[in-house]
């Protein structure tokens, strides 16, 4: 899946979402199928909240540091 990522509201009208964030540990004894799945909607969910004009304080790459760890991918 790949997630487009050319959208970058103006850092003034922007609102800047601090947490806190789910975590995905408790999904890290499903099968590999289904956390790649979850991992998936992981960052559907976080473009979208993007799409609307929302700034993540987490980076990106940290974002999905955070994601693949907990969930042991």
């Amino acid at each position: 899946m790949s997630v487009l990522r050319d959208h970058h509201p103006e850092p003034s009208t922007a609102c800047k979402i601090a947490g806190p964030w789910p975590t995905y540990a408790s999904f890290r004894n499903l099968p590999e199928r289904e956390r790649w799945v979850l991992y998936g909607s992981a960052k559907a969910y976080r473009q979208a909240l993007e799409d609307q004009g929302f700034v993540m304080a987490e980076s990106y790459d940290a974002f999905i540091k955070r994601v693949t760890d907990e969930m042991e991918l």
